[in-house]
Order: C-alpha cells, then sequence, then structure tokens
C-alpha cells in the first residue's frame, strides 16, 4: 500500500511539473533557471513578424541588452531618406503581470514599451508588442 502511495504521489508530482510549470504560451514548459537571469543576455533579433509578415529585414541591426538587476540598453541602426543613423538609448526594464510581461522604460521615451512574453529560454526570448502586431524573437549576439 505504501508503494502504491508513493507512486500516485510521483504521477501527480510530475503532471504538477508538466503542467503545471508553464508560464509562457511557446515554452519552456519548466525551467530551473529564474525568469531575470534568463531575461539578462545581449540580444539580438532573429525574427519579427508584424501582423504575420515577415519584416526581419527592418530589424537587422537592432540589439538589446538586457541584465539580471533591470538595466535595459538598445541599439540600433537605420536609414531614413537615404541616410543611416545610429540610435543607443539607456533604460530599465520590469516584469509585470505576475511576470507574463515585460516592461521596459528608456532615456528615449519612443523606446518605451510593454510586451507579453510568449517565450523566455536563456536562447530564445519571443515578445508581442502589448496591444499590438509587432513580434519579436530575440537569440543571444
Amino acid at each position: 500500500m505504501k508503494k502504491i502511495r508513493s507512486i500516485t504521489v510521483l504521477i501527480m508530482l510530475s503532471g504538477l511539473l508538466a503542467f503545471g510549470c508553464e508560464d509562457y504560451p511557446d515554452g519552456p514548459a519548466v525551467s530551473l533557471i529564474p525568469k531575470a537571469d534568463r531575461v539578462g543576455n545581449d540580444w539580438k533579433v532573429a525574427e519579427a513578424l508584424d501582423n504575420g509578415t515577415n519584416v526581419t529585414a527592418d530589424y537587422t541591426k537592432y540589439e538589446l541588452d538586457l541584465t539580471e538587476d533591470g538595466a535595459a540598453t538598445l541599439t540600433a541602426q537605420y536609414t531614413l531618406l537615404g541616410m543611416e543613423y545610429d540610435f543607443v538609448t539607456n533604460g530599465v526594464w520590469i516584469f509585470m503581470s505576475d511576470e507574463e510581461k515585460i516592461s521596459f522604460d528608456f532615456d528615449n521615451n519612443l523606446a518605451d514599451g510593454i510586451y507579453e512574453i510568449l517565450k523566455l529560454e536563456s536562447s530564445e526570448m519571443w515578445l508581442k508588442q502589448d496591444g499590438g502586431t509587432l513580434e519579436l524573437h530575440f537569440i543571444p549576439r
């Protein structure tokens, strides 16, 4: 009887780990690495989608450097009217909505935003603009 209880408890715990720990729609299902540690990385855009349309070419020179303690730097290069511009702004990031969203507050307010976290791993971070159509898939630089 004791063996059956042990097996039952083991099955229940396995079920909780497999189904109860998934915080983000695209994963991971389980991670032992704290969320802030997974956010902390030097990221670059691997893929950008706007309303399902691939717009990655517009984001190839965007980099987002985030630390585990909440510091953030956004670096971008873009072309406007045939002129190339460099853009750098510093700020902070914080989790919102039970760590389901991330908010960026930069010195340059044009870069501020709130994003739903779709996937958060050490090797990938997928964000979707809160209330918008832009989805950014980041990988480490």
